[in-house]
Parts: C-alpha cells; structure tokens; sequence
C-alpha cells in the first residue's frame, strides 16, 4: 500500500511540533513524513507497522522514527477505561541533524543514523520519557527544547534499544502529486492568514471541490482549516503581545480577527488565558500555558 504524505507543522514560536493526541481509537493511518519522529503510545494496545515490520504494542511504546519511514499505529483496545494517549516530537530534519553536528551532540548522529529503519526503547526508558513528555503540556517553548534534549538523552543511554525494520530495509519514495498541492496551500495560508480566508477560495488554487479540499486538507495536517488559521493568528498575537506595547484591540485587528470578543475567545481556547493575563505572567518570568 502507497503511505499518504503528510505535511507536519511546527508549534508555535518552535522549530518542532510537540502534540498530544487523546483519541477514542487510532486507526489505520500508513503515512510518511520528512521529519524525525519521537512517538510515545499510552493506555493502549494493538498493531504498530513501521517499515516492514508489524508487532503487537502495548502502554508505554516508545519508538524513534527516522525521516519518510512510513508507519502508522492501530488500537484495538484501551487498557484502562478513558482515551488512548500519544504524545509526538516530530523534529525536521536539517534542524536536528544541525544539531547533532555540534560538539556536544556528536553521540546523536549514531541514533539519528539508526532511527532511518526505527528504534524502540526499553519500558524503563519510556516511564522516564513519559514523565517529560507531560511536564511539556505547561512549558514554554525554551523548556519544551530542554524536555526535547532531555528525552535524546535518555534514549542515547538505552542500552537495550532495538532497531525495527530489517537490516536491508529502505523506504520507498513514491511520487506524491498532492505534496506539491498542500505545500502550496500551506505557503499561501502562511502569507494571507491575517485575511478572510475561505476553503472556495483555497479549493480553487489547487483546482479541487470545497468538499474534496475540506477531506484532503485535513487528512493531511491533522486539522481543519479553522483551526490552522487560528493557530497561526494566536501565534503573531503572541509575539505583539510579548514585543510591542500595542493594546490588545490593536493586536486583534492586525492579526484578522473581526472583533475583541472572538479573539479574546480563541486566545483562550489555545492559551487557557486572556491576551492581556498572557502578557502580563510572560513580563513577570512565568508561563501562562
């Protein structure tokens, strides 16, 4: 089967995506990406595919995945009663290979190197990771990097650490039309994201139906375009925010909001504070989310 590519986006004010999925079952879903991938699966059990490798998992996998590794992860039941839980890291790859170049990090190259046919951890390892993992849900982005080298480091430290896929193992890379499509969608939300945006109006660029695009589009992000588009104002409010003195009613107009109350609202949809307590904890040293 073909794996489907898709377009990771990093978080906000970050050069890597950190995410959580709480999710009532994960389907079938064979993908690639062109970043690293650090994947920890809670409260779980079923199949896991990477490469050409299937295994059973359970609570507390912990796996390391090298850049268009297809893979994808199929529950088949929860193990306590509640939601299967998966925290990522999805990492670039120029940006951590820069990385692994600096002197500190040589000993990173060899994991990175190894993680190209997937690296699964010990259970001991993953307690440790887990433990990281949640305690970046209430970081800043500096903390979250911090977190992020902390979890390398113990998974370097994993001497029971076990390639996945077999020793002659390469991805296929198939040609992927659409991957020119979304890079395009994403570019142009990126540049006129501040304006009215409407998925008429982004279908017609790519030459698709607003059905069709509304499917596509979030099939390959992992969101929908609302919320894509909010994310990416909230982020700019967040820097005027932290940056300028402007006032919060200024703020919400330079970045595309129609009115205070709506951004008030999506500052703390995505915040879980108000703009103006937002600037206020980051001017005193704290965090507000």
């Amino acid at each position: 089967m073909k794996p489907m590519y898709e377009k990771v986006l990093p978080t906000e004010n970050s050069s890597w995506r950190y995410w959580l999925y709480q999710l009532s079952e994960i389907p079938f879903n064979w993908h690639y990406h062109p970043e690293y991938e650090i994947c920890l699966t809670l409260n779980s059990r079923g199949q896991r595919y990477i490469g050409d490798q299937i295994a059973d998992y359970e609570h507390q996998d912990l796996v390391l995945l090298g850049p268009k590794l297809p893979h994808t992860w199929c529950s088949s039941q929860v193990i306590e009663p509640g939601q299967h839980l998966t925290y990522v890291a999805q990492l670039p790859t120029q940006w951590i290979e820069s990385l692994a170049n600096q002197p500190e990090l040589k000993p990173l190259q060899a994991l990175l190197n190894r993680s190209r046919q997937g690296v699964e951890f010990s259970r001991e390892t993953a307690i440790l990771c887990q433990a990281r993992f949640e305690a970046m849900a209430e970081a800043n982005p500096l903390q979250r990097l911090i977190g992020l080298l902390d979890i390398l480091m113990l998974m370097l430290e994993d001497n029971e650490a076990q390639v996945i896929c077999s020793g002659g193992y390469r991805p296929a890379i198939f040609p992927d039309t659409v991957t020119d499509k979304i890079d395009k969608v994403i570019a142009y939300i990126h540049e006129h994201y501040t304006q009215d945006l409407c998925a008429e109006q982004l279908a017609e660029l790519v030459h698709m139906s607003t059905n069709h695009f509304h499917r596509f589009f979030k099939q390959r992000t992992e969101q929908t375009l609302t919320e894509l588009v909010n994310q990416l104002r909230i982020g700019k409010a967040c820097s005027l925010l932290l940056n300028t003195d402007l006032p919060v009613s200024t703020i919400s107009e330079r970045c595309g909001f129609n009115n205070l109350s709506n951004f008030n609202r999506r500052f703390m949809q995505f915040k879980f504070c108000t703009p103006r307590n937002f600037r206020q904890v980051f001017h005193t040293g704290l965090s507000c989310k």
